[in-house]
């Protein structure tokens, strides 16, 4: 059965850039889309609506929905699309779709949040738990919009790395476009601020090594996917930062993460955390197989 993308809205204008992002990127893989409004209805907090007709909360959300659906298909006639609500708390409901879906995309927070700023709640504890890769799309108009022509990859360490390098080389196949991967090292002694070593039989090594596990990790998706124009590095210094800055002109920045052994949903490390709080471009989260 062909899973769907699902978009999470809630009438916010960053749900709808969202919805807009998710269009586009399901008629790039042509699949359907489902859009998912949840929110706890007043008879599921004890209170029941009024006895003759549908409650204010129920046609607020039918208008979310119908208003969402008509924006996807003016968009792109084409597409399929299905418009529902689930009537419960937001991160649940858009987790449980997680696991039955292509991928699962969400803005950066909601209409109570600052936008702009740091990544909502709810986007994030999505990105966490979700059973399936996860989209939260922020940035300036130039990479949500796809112009910049570039897939950035982080990869990561041998566990949730071929999930990310999969999903990086099928999206830049998908959008016609190049992939920079990146994977950054450290100097394996400490420095002082003020103090840059001159390379050393220790830092060589660490140099080197880092490019050997940057080329094995992405020689099967350069093998499936020979289109794809790949432009690999390694970097000195902080993972978080190198893909943070590097994002300016980047469309989508992919970054995996693995699962906590106890089964309680995703690690975020602090690359994941600074992708989707700082990068100035969409984020895809993709958890390791």
């Amino acid at each position: 059965m062909e899973l769907p993308l699902v978009v999470g809205v809630d009438g916010s204008p960053g749900s709808l850039t969202a919805l807009d992002w998710a269009v586009d990127e399901a008629a790039r893989h042509d699949v359907r889309l489902r859009i998912l409004y949840a929110s706890l209805w007043e008879r599921y907090e004890g209170r029941l609506p009024p006895a003759e007709g549908p409650s204010p909360e129920t046609l607020a959300e039918e208008a979310v929905t119908i208003a969402a659906a008509r924006r996807a298909q003016e968009r792109d006639p084409a597409l399929r699309v299905h418009a529902d609500t689930a009537p419960e708390e937001a991160v649940n409901a858009l987790v449980e779709a997680s696991r039955h879906a292509f991928l699962l995309v969400t803005g950066p927070s909601g209409r109570g949040a600052l936008t702009g700023l740091l990544l909502g709640s709810v986007s994030l504890a999505v990105a966490g738990r979700s059973h399936c890769p996860v989209v939260v799309v922020r940035g300036d108009e130039a990479a949500v919009q796809g112009e910049h022509g570039r897939v950035l990859l982080g990869v990561g360490d041998e566990e949730e790395a071929p999930a990310a390098v999969r999903f990086a080389f099928r999206e830049a196949a998908a959008r016609g476009c190049e992939v920079h991967a990146l994977r950054a090292w450290r100097h394996p002694v400490r420095q002082s601020v003020d103090h840059y070593p001159l390379p050393s039989g220790a830092t060589l090594d660490a140099e080197e090594r880092a490019g050997r596990e940057l080329d094995d990790a992405l020689r099967p998706a350069v093998e499936q996917h020979p289109e794809v124009v790949v432009r690999a590095a390694t970097v000195e210094g902080p993972p978080r930062r190198a893909l943070v800055d590097a994002s300016a002109d980047a469309d989508l920045l992919v970054v995996g993460a693995v699962r906590w052994h106890h089964g309680l949903g995703l690690h975020l490390g602090r690359v994941s955390h600074a992708a989707l709080h700082h990068a100035r471009c969409p984020v895809a989260v993709v958890p390791a197989a």
